[in-house]
């Protein structure tokens, strides 16, 4: 195998920067080339870098925690989807690994400051924006931007730094370490798991990036033709529906086929879903499409609303629309894509926003939580837990830490229908009516995960029976767990994955297009599985136990109330956890075969 050295570099510039937000200080570190082809970048790079500081031993939220900014190898390239980053962090929600993924040119400036990845340490005296100018690093002063939305927050520095600059940001909910705050760049967000909350207990209001540093491609022509292809891939029918509608288009399937959480996990279809369809905003409303940086697919939709009395806009994704809409059984479409607009001006996680509202809905319902304005239907009590929320006042402080520290801190068994796994809430996916996708939302290393695990790919097959699951598709779902671990960390978006023919084959030629190495399909699986691997080292060193892969109570317990044959009991989950276990090679606990792994 040929193996690209130093001085050969092509897609990465074989470094990371470390940066002390305490005392300003940065310092340059290399990456060797066979880290790389097993860690490749992303998610995988990121969750290696955390490994190396050891950043399971420290509390997500405290100065000598670390968060990365990871780049990969095909940022910058002409691949279409390319353009993206992982921040990669100890969760402040679960505990456990968090990555999460986003596009925008913020990678693009990221990695043209001549680094694979940026690491922040510390925490800032006084509220900063962290400048980093082609691997120059200073500390500005950030207190005229606090308390600002992430958008103004944008305008204001774009005014200030320029054009050539990028940025990330944290909105209100990020100042105020709510623990599923968000990161956000360019109307995108690094959403799930807190790493705005991260930032934020950094004392770093802002990051703003710049860079000449370009990487080179070990093969541009045969790179610009494959590229290419890629994209003629990507206008065909398997991303046909995101460009049409977006991934709202998703609400009308999974209703009919009672997969649509509702009422907190309560039933699988909400009877007023067609209110929230693309087809009916699209009759109503104004809407614009967008893709972003360096997108043939343009699955962005952006609808216009009224906020505080003037003409707004908001991007919808089936997510929000699921979390802020049938969750709290709000059929409203002013009143959900106002919520959305609320949750992205104060730089909140739309899932778990929802999902926790959703929860305490419930609690008052059971007369569990002293709040009878808090009530489902309520268009009016979601705006107002959204706002408590961000400004932590009153409720909105208990809120702000997640449905599972609520549950605990109400007792009476709530954590039984808490909607989370490992203290994160669940996506838009009934688990009992989407069994090998519960699986994987009982084993995500991240928690309940919709983007790190595709097994609901496997449900909506004709290979399987969705009601039924048998241990036979734990297989099934640590392959799409591969497949996710490669994309996030190359990183390409997986709305590509339908245009593939032979994933690994084409994922190893893509890279080595790009590098110059001479790796094949078969390693490109052993690197998918070695960044799993990784993600679970790190939530056992941070203290994860077999107890953790599992799923709420109710859902274990309890039939659908609109489905009765969707039924999962804890015997066939806990088959399905021991089957996905051996087949990645653990033991049926789910500990790494390395003894010195427990704890």
């Amino acid at each position: 195998m040929r193996v690209a050295n130093v001085s050969e570099a092509h897609g990465y510039h074989y470094r990371y920067l470390e940066i002390d937000v305490t005392s300003g200080a940065a310092s340059c570190h290399p990456l060797q080339a066979d880290v790389l082809q097993q860690m490749i970048g992303g998610s995988g790079l990121g969750t290696h870098l955390l490994m190396e500081h050891e950043a399971w031993k420290h509390d997500p939220l405290s100065s000598q925690a670390s968060i990365v900014f990871a780049f990969s190898p095909l940022v910058g390239s002409p691949l279409t989807t390319s353009a993206k980053f992982a921040v990669v962090s100890r969760s402040p929600l679960t505990g456990r690994i968090n990555d999460s993924l986003a596009s925008s040119r913020f990678a693009l400036a990221g990695k043209r400051t001549g680094y694979d990845a940026l690491l922040i340490t510390g925490r800032a005296e006084s509220p900063s924006i962290l400048v980093i100018d082609n691997g120059h690093v200073t500390l500005q002063p950030a207190d005229h931007l606090c308390g600002l939305p992430a958008e103004q927050t944008e305008q204001q520095l774009r005014t200030a730094f320029g054009q050539e600059y990028s940025f990330a940001v944290i909105g209100p909910a990020g100042e105020h370490l709510v623990r599923y705050a968000t990161i956000s760049h360019s109307g995108r967000h690094a959403g799930r798991g807190g790493s705005g909350a991260v930032l934020g207990s950094k004392n770093i209001k802002a990051i703003a990036v710049r860079g000449d540093q370009r990487t080179s491609w070990f093969d541009t022509q045969g790179l610009v033709q494959q590229a290419r292809n890629l994209s003629q891939r990507s206008f065909g029918p398997a991303t046909e529906k995101y460009r049409e509608l977006g991934t709202a288009a998703n609400v009308l399937v999974f209703n009919r086929l009672h997969c649509l959480p509702t009422r907190n996990f309560q039933k699988g279809s909400f009877e007023n879903a067609e209110n929230l369809s693309p087809e009916a905003m699209n009759a109503v409303r104004d809407k614009m499409r967008e893709s972003c940086a360096a997108c043939t697919i343009g699955c962005t939709h952006i609808y216009s609303i009224p906020v505080d009395g003037k003409p707004s806009q908001t991007r919808i994704e089936y997510e929000n629309l699921f979390a802020l809409g049938p969750l709290c059984e709000i059929s409203d479409q002013q009143i959900v894509l106002q919520a959305s607009h609320l949750c992205d001006h104060y730089g909140l996680d739309t899932i778990s926003t929802g999902g926790t509202i959703a929860f305490a809905m419930e609690c008052v319902e059971q007369g569990y939580l002293q709040e009878p304005w808090l009530r489902f239907g309520s268009g009016e009590a979601l705006h107002k837990a959204i706002h408590l929320i961000g400004q932590q006042k009153s409720l909105g402080i208990s809120l702000a830490k997640g449905s599972r520290a609520l549950a605990m801190e109400l007792g009476h068994n709530t954590i039984s229908f808490a909607p989370q796994v490992k203290g994160l809430e669940l996506p838009g996916y009934e688990p009992r009516a989407l069994q090998t996708m519960a699986l994987g939302f009982a084993v995500g290393t991240r928690g309940a995960d919709h983007n790190r695990s595709g097994a609901y790919e496997v449900d909506f097959s004709e290979h399987v029976d969705r009601r039924h699951a048998k241990v036979s598709q734990a297989r099934l779902a640590v392959e799409t767990e591969n497949k996710a671990a490669m994309m996030d960390s190359l990183i390409l978006c997986k709305f590509l994955r339908g245009v593939f023919d032979d994933y690994f084959a084409e994922c190893a030629s893509m890279l080595n297009l790009v590098t110059g190495w001479n790796l094949n399909a078969e390693q490109m699986v052993r690197a998918a599985e070695a960044i799993v691997n990784t993600k679970k080292h790190f939530n056992i060193l941070s203290g994860w136990t077999p107890a953790e892969d599992t799923l709420p109570e109710r859902m274990l317990t309890t039939a659908l109330e609109d489905d009765t044959d969707a039924v999962l009991n804890r015997q066939t989950l806990e088959a399905l956890v021991k089957a996905y276990n051996l087949e990645r090679g653990w033991d049926e606990a789910g500990f790494l075969p390395d003894s010195s792994t427990r704890p």
